[in-house]
């Protein structure tokens, strides 16, 4: 009988890790989102029936957030009582450059009066990790929004950083693009179009979405993988779902960016809204085009990466 694979989770201890130094202290995480009752026996494997239950209990405990908000509130703290395993990995920053690494020992607890009371116990390793040592991939996984971020993708690097082993070569492995040779070149193109939103032509109709003044809306969980962005139009009435490609984008992304609107329909808009899809890459093609001919809400955007090189010096 094999093991179950092991996951990795970067976990924030509060908010600019204001935890932190308790939770390694007493070897836990854990999370709260104003949700204050006994999640025990209220874990069921599906998340989202618990989404479909709690983001009432979350509304009600936050007035004024948004349904969007409220589900990934509640994804994050059903992934911190449940998604996560023991035996997992988790990489949470101590607040002054570095990551503490542990080993997830334990099932929910809950600790009630207590900062973060839904917790689970973690072996701490001796060994951490400095932003600065990190590969560009994890270091922008690590500093996703959001209190909870699935980085299971740079597996065999955190292993190698356990275990003192040199860092990996860059690969890129993205199904839905045809070349995934330009990925090196283009790793920064989520952030880089998140930095510079208001400048861009779809930046002139939506914002991206926003909850305390971090933008949520960047690498939104849904049921079947992240939203790359999660936009808002600006009269409120229109969510966009947008999905980057680095490189000739296939057809088969044209499913993809259908699931999530689809779940955004289900889960997220509100009663009125209506849901958009755009697909960003470099190249299209021939398959692309016929898929997206039978589409009439999502669009297609091509974009220009250019830079110069200057002889002498500055």
């Amino acid at each position: 009988m094999t093991s179950a694979p092991t996951h990795y989770f970067r976990i924030m201890l509060g908010a600019k890790s204001v935890y932190a130094h308790q939770c390694h202290e007493e070897k836990w995480f854990g999370g709260g989102w104003g949700i204050t009752q006994n999640l025990t026996g209220e874990l069921t494997e599906d998340w989202r029936e618990f989404n479909a239950k709690f983001i009432p209990i979350y509304l009600a405990a936050n007035p004024g957030k948004s349904k969007v908000a409220a589900g990934l509130a509640c994804g994050m703290l059903y992934t911190i009582c449940k998604g996560i395993k023991q035996g997992d990995t988790v990489l949470c920053p101590d607040g002054k450059g570095a990551y503490w690494i542990g080993k997830v020992v334990s099932d929910y607890q809950y600790t009630p009066g207590q900062p973060l009371p839904h917790r689970r116990k973690v072996d701490w390793l001796s060994k951490t990790i400095l932003r600065p040592e990190m590969s560009d991939g994890l270091r922008n996984s690590c500093g996703a929004i959001g209190t909870v971020s699935n980085i299971t993708k740079h597996a065999v690097e955190i292993e190698g950083f356990i275990a003192g082993s040199a860092l990996p070569a860059l690969i890129a492995t993205d199904e839905l693009v045809e070349d995934p040779s330009v990925f090196a070149l283009e790793k920064h193109l989520e952030d880089f179009l998140v930095a510079n939103w208001a400048a861009t032509e779809l930046g002139k109709s939506y914002n991206i979405f926003v909850d305390e003044g971090e933008a949520v809306g960047q690498q939104y969980p849904t049921d079947t993988g992240p939203i790359d962005i999660l936009a808002l139009s600006k009269n409120g009435k229109e969510l966009l779902v947008v999905e980057l490609k680095k490189g000739r984008a296939s057809d088969a992304v044209v499913g993809q960016v259908q699931r999530y609107m689809g779940y955004v329909l289900d889960e997220l808009a509100e009663n009125g809204q209506t849901v958009r899809g755009c697909i960003i890459a470099l190249e299209d093609d021939l398959k692309l085009r016929r898929a997206l001919r039978a589409t009439t809400n999502i669009d297609f955007y091509r974009y220009e990466v250019s830079f110069k090189l200057k002889k002498g010096l500055a």
